[in-house]
């Protein structure tokens, strides 16, 4: 499979994160002591982060700080990069992503990965959307309908594309392939949505819609999004981490973060005198 296929996530046997009504933990993303390595290279130094169920968490930092390497982190997809390593743990719900019995296929579909560019397969955009349930072996087509409407409505594209669900998806805007792809990433109901700079090679207008959509969706699912625009972090997200040089200098409440920062490094790079 395409290893940048919007697919992620945990075995089947991890339960749903227990609801905050029901009591149960709030932060169910850790992130613990954790470094990381590309060969000799120490891309993350020793970072401790807990990301709350059901929120948007930014992170922001100058280009080369480590964020986009922590984000894949979470649903390790830098096990394809030859030579890493690690020291520390991410657990989700409780579970380490990477203890051994762990299959990481069952990891990516429930932690889900949408990309920088938009990867439209050169396929029907009804084929794109239950691409991931096509390669499991789902054949059952009132299952595959359903999937493809609620994938579209939720990632607010149906009304545009319902007619024309089986022409090329590569005739879509880029703004529609980016929400595609968002359709294609919750097509096997995760329970959490990464995005690596989603609105990064998208105009103004997409990038309005794609945010709208990124805060409706926070009611379904835990969202992790890099970006480098301060404005689209404040806009979007309810948490955002700043990472310097592989370091987590600073997490908090977004507004708080962008108000009154407890860091003069965070303070410097929000207010633009570096990075």
């Amino acid at each position: 499979m395409d290893p940048q296929a919007n697919t992620a996530a945990l075995p089947v046997e991890a339960t749903a994160p227990p609801s905050k009504e029901a009591g149960g933990v709030p932060d169910y993303i850790k992130i613990e002591n954790f470094s990381f390595y590309y060969g000799a290279n120490q891309a993350l130094k020793d970072v401790t982060l807990d990301i709350p169920e059901r929120q948007v968490t930014a992170f922001i930092g100058p280009s080369g700080c480590g964020k986009t390497t922590l984000l894949r982190n979470l649903n390790r997809m830098n096990d394809l990069i030859e030579g890493v390593r690690h020291e520390g743990d991410i657990t989700v719900n409780g579970r380490s992503v990477f203890d051994p019995t762990v299959e990481v296929i069952s990891l990516r579909k429930r932690i889900g990965m949408v990309f920088q560019k938009s990867n439209p397969f050169p396929k029907s955009i009804y084929e794109n959307v239950i691409y991931s349930l096509r390669v499991a072996g789902q054949t059952d087509r009132q299952k595959l309908d359903a999937t493809v409407e609620r994938g579209l409505r939720k990632a607010a594209l149906w009304d545009e594309v319902k007619d024309r669900l089986h022409e090329s998806a590569l005739g879509l805007s880029g703004g529609q392939m980016q929400r595609l792809c968002i359709a294609r990433a919750i097509a096997n109901q995760p329970q959490i949505l990464l995005m690596d700079e989603p609105c990064a090679a998208l105009d103004p207008i997409a990038t309005a819609k794609i945010e709208t959509l990124i805060t409706e969706l926070k009611r379904d699912f835990t969202i992790v999004i890099v970006t480098h625009n301060m404005q689209q972090a404040g806009r979007c997200s309810d948490r955002t981490a700043f990472l310097y040089l592989g370091r987590l200098i600073e997490v908090g409440d977004t507004r708080q973060i962008f108000r009154q920062p407890k860091q003069r490094q965070t303070e410097d790079y929000i207010s633009g005198r570096f990075g």
